[in-house]
């Protein structure tokens, strides 16, 4: 996202949304229309089948979030549009790292796996496959120590997020 003044950051947005075909069309080509870029973008039905959550993350300025939040109310099939502040929140990624490992440098790969608390799921000749989740800093840095053994293959879910304990949000009535 850019544009605006002040400075840019990265914000992200907990849209509740009807689970109906479309949707994350709209919501989507919403963003395209006004030339936003979605940093991350994940979706999953809530405890209610009717209703699914969108968690989006993208940068901008506030009065560009600010924008973009109206223009997502307006859309039909929107229920509500939160921005989640991160001391206010927890939130979680996933991701699979395929690695090039050989007999010489798999025993380092997973010393370094266990000190981010992360597991090794597949193991083969040339190749071991780690899962990780945590916050997006956690799992960059992990990717970043992988790089020197030669990342194959990753693959990334984006963030998912919640409000802390018992603070309401505006979705709670």
């Amino acid at each position: 996202m850019s544009s605006g003044n002040g400075t840019e950051k990265a914000h992200t947005l907990s849209v509740l949304v009807a689970n109906k075909p479309g949707v994350l069309t709209h919501v989507s080509s919403l963003f395209s229309r006004r030339g936003y870029n979605i940093d991350s973008l994940t979706v999953g039905v809530t405890e209610n089948q009717d209703i699914s959550r969108m968690t989006i993350v993208a940068h901008g300025d506030e009065h560009v979030i600010e924008q973009v939040t109206k223009q997502l109310n307006k859309l039909i099939d929107i229920i509500k549009v939160v921005e989640i502040a991160p001391h206010e929140s927890v939130d979680r990624e996933l991701a699979l790292i395929k690695v090039s490992a050989d007999s010489n440098s798999r025993s380092e790969i997973i010393q370094i796996v266990d000190i981010f608390r992360a597991k090794v799921i597949d193991v083969s000749a040339k190749s071991v496959v780690i899962e990780i989740t945590g916050s997006t800093d956690k799992i960059d840095a992990l990717e970043e120590l992988m790089r020197p053994f030669g990342i194959k293959e990753m693959v990334r879910t984006g963030k998912v997020a919640l409000v802390r304990g018992g603070r309401l949000t505006q979705f709670d009535k």
